[in-house]
């Protein structure tokens, strides 16, 4: 028996073609002989990645916000340290004061800006500390400018002890210093390499639990030195906080 259509010829080309881009667009598109791609998942993906990386940005933006709030505190609980000393001038004697700028001085020069390498992330900050102190001791506030004088000659020093670790002017390729050195240790049994990667001899071993300082990295690998003062590379996994 013939199957008679109910619908009017002119309607039933239309509603063919409406059928036909209904059933493409429920199926995922496929360009070429590859798989087909899911253009809904991949979205979802996107919009899923921007919104970790919107939240990642807001927390680097309020860390920096808590960094420059305890830094800020700091240095008014220093100035009005300063303020007290200057209230009682025999905390220290002129000469004092001058011998601790002068260690200061000398303390802040590996900092400095040397073959075209920038300085120390220190010295910026030590050396404020050393002009107020000079500025204290022009006042005559012996005891005010030696405090200020011995903080920057311990922020020197941190900066001092971190480039000892990493030599500024023999950095490998793709190497990154940390801001500041890390006091960590090792979690198992662990191999320190000559260098950055399994193809370099092993120059060492950790036991579990020994202390190490990591000063830099490059790519899963980290420098460090343990506490007889050898030196090497270890992977970032074998090492945990102190």
């Amino acid at each position: 028996m013939r199957r008679i259509s109910l619908l009017p010829r002119r309607w039933t080309t239309p509603l063919l073609t409406a059928a036909c881009v209904a059933a493409a667009c429920a199926h995922p598109v496929r360009s070429g002989p590859g798989p087909a791609v899911d253009t809904t998942r991949a979205t979802a993906r996107a919009a899923d990645l921007e919104q970790r990386v919107a939240r990642l940005e807001l927390r680097v933006l309020e860390r920096d916000a808590q960094i420059e709030e305890v830094q800020t505190r700091l240095d008014d609980a220093r100035q009005e340290v300063v303020r007290a000393m200057a209230k009682l001038q025999t905390l220290a004697t002129r000469a004092e004061a001058a011998s601790g700028i002068a260690e200061a001085e000398i303390a802040l020069q590996p900092l400095q800006v040397a073959g075209g390498q920038p300085a120390a992330p220190e010295y910026a900050q030590s050396r404020r500390l050393l002009d107020q102190s000079t500025v204290e001791f022009n006042k005559s506030n012996y005891g005010g400018a030696l405090y200020l004088a011995t903080q920057a000659k311990s922020l020197a020093g941190v900066g001092k002890g971190r480039l000892a670790g990493v030599d500024r002017n023999a950095l490998r390729p793709g190497e990154v210093p940390f801001a500041v050195p890390l006091n960590l240790q090792a979690v198992g049994h662990a191999n320190v390499r000559e260098g950055p990667g399994t193809s370099f001899h092993v120059a060492f071993t950790l036991e579990s639990g020994a202390a190490i300082v990591a000063y830099s990295y490059a790519d899963e690998w980290v420098r460090i030195t343990d506490d007889g003062g050898r030196s090497g590379w270890i992977f970032r996994t074998l090492i945990g906080k102190r």
